[in-house]
């Protein structure tokens, strides 16, 4: 019920997205599942990304009954989140912490963008980087 209630019902992130101007370099929702959409990101910016599954945000998939592999294919390649999705400079992660405080919001740093351009790399439990691929929502497939 929590998570068809999440799907009919989004709660966009409005004031975070508010919140980020100026402390953010790229942003965007998730709507089409964070693979791919963070595949957007790192076109227009000409970077790569390690994305590190172990600080992926489970715990909500999870309690609703996916076991880890699922709650962790849900989360990176499922669609209408409507999560925001950013980068920050490494410098202003004292600012993006203040920011969950203030709002009330639990954020989680899930990887770093390289400037490797158009990589994707998801670095595992055991630390070995194996390569990501954009899965998500196609408009057109």
């Amino acid at each position: 019920a929590a998570c068809i209630a999440a799907l009919q019902r989004p709660q966009p992130r409005v004031a975070l997205g508010l919140a980020l101007r100026g402390v953010a370099t790229a942003m965007l929702d998730v709507s089409d599942g964070l693979l791919g959409d963070l595949g957007h990101i790192l076109e227009c910016s000409a970077t790569g990304a390690i994305i590190d599954v172990g600080a992926l945000p489970l715990a909500a998939l999870r309690d609703n009954g996916a076991d880890e592999a699922l709650a962790r294919r849900c989360l990176l390649g499922g669609g209408d989140d409507y999560e925001l999705l950013f980068a920050t400079p490494a410098a202003r992660r004292a600012d993006v912490e203040a920011l969950a405080g203030q709002l009330g919001l639990a954020l989680h740093r899930i990887g770093a963008l390289t400037s490797e351009p158009a990589t994707l790399w998801l670095r595992q439990g055991d630390g070995r980087l194996v390569p990501g691929t954009r899965s998500g929502y196609d408009h057109f497939g």
